[in-house]
């Protein structure tokens, strides 16, 4: 995409978003990132805790009208790609050894490591889906099947059905949407439209910041949840939505770092100490 082009789209998509944020510089607070679920449930309790579904889902959300682009087929398996994502970072399965031979990680074979429930219901239904198969399915398996996403008959029981009218449904009742109806001649449409813009301030906030005024040149040094939700909203088509408002060169800035982050050795990068295995996995699944 030329630099006009991108300045097109995003003045096009702002207008779609109505208000937005503006950027502050502050200072880098480097903080320990983990796998567990205390550490999830350890986040700053005078901020809404929202999953990393929810997250991406506000992100591609068009606040007035209250529901995602028509157009964005890439959205639905993106959303999987969190669930699959959360479950690891909160400790409840991981890859399968890697092996003598070194197989790559969409070869490798989810297993569950801890089935106590997480609160969520969208993660806790797929959390219980691997639990009852046998054998163990893939990353890049357990992506397609719970989007709907495969030709084999006997896995479509293990889709996930209105993932994104549960997640609008949770966001309002954690007071961040609200519900509507709207008519579209032929039928009328339930939406949810944005109510609380400072919870979704505070996100587009977080993302700007994470690659520009906090940005690290190492993902190993990169808080886990935030890393993924750079990635998988990217891979979501919805991660533009943060950027629509930043001046040109804050812009070139950012998707240059999107850029080289996903020109990374996923692979190579998995191998390293102290990182998430399942995490690297989702990300080589939406770039290959």
């Amino acid at each position: 995409m030329s630099r006009d082009d991108g300045l097109v789209q995003r003045r096009n998509v702002s207008r779609e978003l109505g208000e937005g944020v503006s950027k502050d510089p502050g200072d880098y607070d480097e903080k320990k990132a983990t796998e567990r679920e205390e550490d999830f449930q350890d986040c700053d309790s005078k901020e809404t805790r929202l999953t990393l579904m929810e997250e991406v889902f506000l992100l591609g959300l068009q606040d007035k009208e209250g529901y995602t682009s028509f157009w964005n087929d890439c959205i639905s398996s993106g959303l999987r790609g969190c669930i699959i994502t959360e479950l690891g970072i909160r400790g409840r399965i991981e890859l399968e050894k890697a092996g003598m031979r070194r197989r790559s990680l969409l070869n490798r074979k989810v297993l569950l490591t801890n089935d106590t429930p997480t609160g969520d219901v969208l993660l806790d239904e797929a959390l219980k889906l691997m639990k009852e198969t046998d054998p163990p399915e893939t990353v890049g398996n357990w992506i397609e099947y719970l989007s709907g996403e495969t030709w084999n008959p006997l896995k479509l029981r293990y889709q996930l059905k209105n993932v994104r009218e549960r997640l609008a449904k949770n966001l309002v009742e954690k007071g961040i949407l609200t519900t509507e109806k709207q008519n579209f001649v032929l039928f009328d449409m339930t939406t949810h439209p944005l109510m609380d813009s400072v919870t979704k301030a505070r996100l587009v906030k977080k993302v700007q910041d994470a690659v520009l005024t906090k940005w690290i040149n190492d993902p190993h040094r990169m808080d886990k949840r935030l890393l993924s939700l750079i990635c998988l909203a990217h891979a979501s088509d919805v991660l533009e939505n943060a950027f629509v408002r930043l001046n040109d060169d804050d812009y070139e800035v950012a998707t240059r770092r999107v850029r080289e982050l996903f020109e990374l050795d996923f692979e190579a990068e998995s191998m390293k100490p102290n990182t998430n295995e399942i995490m690297w996995a989702v990300f080589v699944f939406f770039i290959k």
